[in-house]
């Protein structure tokens, strides 16, 4: 009989928050909750291995830690933080190798609006046998992507602010419409699409 097929899924949330100003932009208010406790609430954890699922956060008493905990997720704190995005999906790669996953789904907590539905049909693409797929709109690959067991070798050995975007570039793909994959970068961006 064959084993099951086994997903790990990590939500990226240890950025530094430059273009927003002096504030944690994950604590920001958007659309009745803070920015930052969107996205666990749209991966569907039924499809994700026991213990499998973690935020990747610059500290352990972050204000969304009991949203995410209470989610389903484990916090885990990523020391290297500072030094850029790529050491947050290394440390994610090794933690998915180490468990024997075989794939990875990443995500992002910047990115409020991705539904359910797409992190589904990310699942289900890699679950029939894909082992790179991303999310695309206007061309580009991008987050949230499902990553599998034969690249995380590749991710693990990123660092600084290189993160998997040449590894995406050869991905297959998933068109989505473009307000799913809004990154709310700026105070600007939180007013605009802040508003349900």
């Amino acid at each position: 009989m064959a084993e099951p097929w086994r997903l790990g899924v990590a939500v990226l949330a240890a950025g530094a928050s430059k273009r927003f100003g002096d504030t944690d932009k994950l604590t920001a208010h958007f659309r009745g909750k803070m920015l930052g406790e969107h996205v666990v609430g749209s991966i569907p954890l039924d499809r994700v291995a026991l213990e499998g699922a973690w935020v990747i956060t610059s500290r352990a008493d972050h204000p969304c830690q009991e949203a995410w905990r209470r989610a389903g997720f484990g916090v885990l704190v990523n020391g290297d933080a500072h030094k850029g995005m790529g050491t947050s999906v290394a440390r994610a790669a090794m933690l998915a190798e180490q468990a024997k996953f075989d794939a990875l789904l990443i995500a992002l907590a910047d990115m409020p609006l991705v539904p359910r539905e797409h992190f589904s049909a990310l699942v289900e693409r890699g679950a029939a046998g894909s082992a790179l797929v991303a999310s695309n709109c206007g061309g580009a690959n991008m987050p949230p992507a499902l990553i599998g067991k034969q690249h995380f070798s590749t991710l693990a050995d990123l660092y600084g602010d290189q993160g998997a975007r040449a590894l995406l570039s050869q991905a297959e793909t998933i068109h989505c419409p473009p307000e799913w994959l809004i990154d709310i970068d700026t105070p600007e961006d939180l007013q605009k699409y802040g508003q349900s």
